[in-house]
C-alpha cells in the first residue's frame, strides 16, 4: 500500500497509524499528527480503491451503503500491511493508534470490530457503523476517541450513538466529543482528540489493549 512511514523521536509513544478521508491522500493528516503526538513515529497510508479518482480504503454501493465484501477484503489487507510495515520499519506492532477521518475512520472503525488486538487505541473523527449483525471481539481496555456532528449530514448522532454502544458492548472505553459543524474536522475536535490522547497515552503509557 502506498505509505510514508516517519520515525518518531519518542521510542515510548505510539505509532500513529494515519488513514485519511475520501478524495485524500497519505499527507493529510500529517499536520494532525504532529499536533496529536509529536514524537510519535507516523505511518500514513493511503486507500487502495479509487471512486471516480478519489482514493478510498473500501468500495461503496451508495453514500452510506458500504460494499460489505470489499470491506472484509480491505480490512484483511490493511491488517496485513501493517504487520509487514511493523516488520520494515521496526516499531511496535502492540502500540499502534489509529486516527482517521471519516472514510479512514470507518476502516479503522472495521479493523476493531475484525481484530481484537489489531490496535492500541483509536481516534475516530466523523466515523460510521462499519457492519451490523457482526460479533466484536473483545475490546476490553481499548481506549477510542471518537468525534462527531451533532448535525452531520453524513454520520447522524444516532449513528455514531450505534457504534459508541457497539464498541462499549466489547469492552472498550469510549469518549466521544460532539461539534455542530457537519462534517467537518475542525480544530476543536482535533484540540479534543490531542487533550484525549495525551491523558490517555502520557509519557507512552495508558491502557494496552
Amino acid at each position: 500500500m502506498k505509505h510514508i512511514y516517519r520515525q518518531g523521536s519518542d521510542p515510548g509513544a505510539p505509532t500513529l497509524l494515519l488513514l485519511h478521508g475520501t478524495g485524500g491522500t497519505e499527507h493529510d493528516l500529517l499536520p494532525l499528527a504532529e499536533t496529536i503526538s509529536p514524537g510519535s513515529s507516523v505511518l500514513s497510508v493511503r486507500g487502495n480503491v479509487l471512486e471516480n479518482g478519489m482514493p478510498r480504503f473500501f468500495r461503496r454501493l451508495a453514500e452510506g451503503v458500504f460494499d460489505l465484501e470489499d470491506l472484509e477484503f480491505r480490512t484483511k489487507e490493511l491488517h496485513g500491511f501493517l504487520d509487514s510495515a511493523a516488520a520494515e520499519y521496526g516499531f511496535d506492532r502492540g502500540n499502534l493508534v489509529a486516527v482517521g477521518y471519516s472514510n479512514g475512520a470507518n476502516i479503522a472503525g472495521s479493523l476493531l470490530f475484525y481484530y481484537g488486538q489489531a490496535l492500541r487505541g483509536a481516534i475516530l473523527h466523523h466515523p460510521m457503523v462499519p457492519r451490523r449483525d457482526f460479533r466484536l471481539p473483545n475490546l476490553s481496555g481499548v481506549p477510542i476517541f471518537i468525534g462527531a456532528g451533532e448535525n452531520d449530514p453524513i454520520c447522524t448522532p444516532q449513528e455514531t450513538e450505534e457504534l459508541q454502544s457497539l464498541l462499549t458492548g466489547a469492552g472498550a472505553n469510549v469518549a466521544l466529543h460532539w461539534e455542530r459543524f457537519g462534517h467537518r474536522l475542525t480544530s476543536t475536535e482535533a484540540a479534543a482528540a490531542t487533550e484525549w490522547f495525551s491523558r490517555t497515552f502520557a509519557a507512552g503509557g495508558g491502557e494496552r489493549a
